[in-house]
């Protein structure tokens, strides 16, 4: 199981990391395309700094990599690290859907 297989750590710069709308916009395109940091810089209203900041965190969270060309670096979102939030997120689904079915069966019996 995918839950196993992260760490608690993994876990939190996954979802800290996709808790930004900008950090999942990037993610959103460069799963799309490969593009350099350069080409992210220009869509957004702030510095080629804070956009740097930004694939920082994602590529922490093993949500891009970060790919040296020449004298850019070309960012690619990474399908398998979505595929992990995706698996996980389906556990914890799945753990609550238990929780709620079990508490239905709860509110349906009888009172003594």
């Amino acid at each position: 199981m995918v839950v196993d297989e992260l760490s608690d750590e993994q876990v939190d710069r996954i979802f800290r990391a996709l808790a930004d709308a900008t950090r999942r916009d990037i993610v959103r395109r460069t799963l799309v395309a490969e593009a350099s940091v350069s080409e992210l810089a220009r869509d957004y209203d702030m510095s080629f700094a804070a956009v740097q900041k930004h694939v920082a965190v994602l590529e922490a969270a093993d949500l891009v990599i970060k790919i040296p060309r020449g004298r850019e670096r070309i960012v690619q979102g990474n399908p398998e690290a979505i595929r992990r939030a995706q698996q996980l997120l389906g556990h914890f689904e799945q753990l609550w859907r238990g929780r709620i079915e079990r508490l239905d069966a709860l509110l349906a019996e009888p009172p003594d």
